[in-house]
């Protein structure tokens, strides 16, 4: 009873909290590494050094006015952000934050559950998010969303398909579609993904900013072209709930990249006698400072690289990263049969 309802709920719930609570730091975290990126300070009033800052913006946008436009379809654009919002969050059932534990004398994996598809429920399940993007756009009833849900619509079909070739590769190497089995493939083989895959990982890492609609990538949104993009209409909570999606999917997409690539728990040179010394630092700390890394990553690129026109977006999907991805996979298939 207690193992097969009551871990897996009290394990739910600090995901969850986790999630929020770092989403809403992220957003200072960003705000900060931009200010000091051009010279400025960034927050500073709520709180020493601003620390109170997203309790302060959390605070304002729930007593901010909720306002509907009067032509817009009701329903559609409260369901809009929610169908943004929940894919982001469910994504992180099947994220390993390191193996199985023994606590009080009963093993407890640091993960929620392990499917042995737990890979293709993260590509089914994240590319649903920009549902609620398209729903926006359209369920706003004005021009700026329209263009912006169509923008990211196209994007989400460009990017997706060389991410999902890309992941192919992985899966290859691995011999499994579990995440808890990738990071163990990775042990196994004494090698990060990283090193082994590099072609795929970039790919992966441009497509998680586009999918992401992360700078360079931000087409959906693009302030100086569309206004706000597909949240124009937006205010109060259901704009807060765009905003958690976007940081919410950045984490995601950095505890995927951690998994597949740097081998999730795992410290450098898995499984290798000389640097077990490695191994007395938490499991945990490890998938926690390498997704770190990546929001960091996340930030700087922001911070330093403008955005792509839109037919740059696409010749970059189409006739860069697609081929890439198909060579990548062909090569990786080669490798397989002949040398192993």
């Amino acid at each position: 009873m207690i193992d097969r309802f009551v871990i897996p709920l009290v394990k739910i719930a600090i995901v969850l909290n986790a999630t929020l609570v770092a989403v809403t730091y992220m957003v200072l975290l960003e705000r900060k590494v931009i200010a000091w990126a051009q010279s400025r300070l960034g927050p500073m009033r709520v709180g020493p050094y601003g620390i109170l800052q997203p309790v302060a913006d959390a605070v304002k946008l729930m007593i901010k006015e909720d306002i509907t436009p009067v032509r817009a379809d009701k329903w559609v654009f409260t369901a809009a952000p929610i169908i943004s919002m929940v894919p982001a969050l469910i994504v992180y059932a099947v994220i390993p934050f390191g193996p199985t534990v023994t606590m009080f004398g009963h093993p407890v994996p640091l993960y929620i559950t392990d499917i042995n598809v737990g890979l293709l429920y993260v590509v089914s399940v994240a590319s649903v998010g920009v549902y609620g993007i398209i729903l926006a756009g359209w369920a706003s009833n004005s021009k700026y969303p329209l263009l912006a849900s169509l923008r990211a619509s196209a994007q989400l079909i460009s990017y997706e398909v060389a991410v999902t070739l890309t992941l192919v590769s992985v899966i290859m190497m691995a011999g499994t579609l579990s995440m808890v089995g990738i990071v163990n493939a990775q042990y196994n083989q004494h090698i990060w993904y990283v090193f082994a895959q590099p072609v795929a990982f970039v790919l992966v890492l441009i497509g998680g900013l586009a999918e992401t609609n992360r700078a360079p990538f931000d087409l959906p949104e693009a302030e100086q072209e569309l206004t706000g993009g597909f949240h124009t209409e937006y205010s109060g909570m259901r704009f807060a709930l765009f905003f958690l999606a976007e940081y919410a999917n950045m984490i995601v997409v950095s505890s995927v990249v951690t998994t597949l690539f740097l081998g999730g728990w795992l410290p450098p040179f898995p499984n290798t006698a000389v640097f077990h010394v490695l191994y007395y630092i938490p499991s945990w700390m490890w998938f926690f400072l390498k997704s770190f890394a990546f929001l960091y990553l996340f930030i700087w690129i922001r911070a330093t690289l403008p955005r792509y026109r839109y037919d740059q977006l696409m010749r970059l999907g189409w006739k860069v990263l697609i081929p890439l991805a198909i060579v990548n996979l062909v090569i990786t298939g080669l490798v397989k049969v002949v040398l192993l």
